[in-house]
């Protein structure tokens, strides 16, 4: 069974009209500001390659199981 991530909090100080901006795009996806916030972040890392795809942990957490 895969571990489940663990959250960490993160103070983070934004400009405000970013923030307004963030906050009007997690209110059109009915999401809460930190879940739009998350999402973004982990768009923008998968999309440069900074983050495993889901298929790809899930591959290699399959691989290590076999193995042992």
């Amino acid at each position: 069974m895969a571990k489940k991530p663990t959250k960490k909090s993160f103070p983070l100080r934004v400009n405000a009209e970013v923030l307004d901006a963030m906050k009007r795009w997690s209110d059109d996806e009915l999401r809460s500001l930190n879940g739009q916030i998350e999402y973004v972040l982990r768009e923008a890392l998968r999309k440069q390659g900074r983050l495993k795809s889901k298929s790809e942990t899930l591959q290699s957490s399959e691989a290590s199981r076999d193995e042992g």
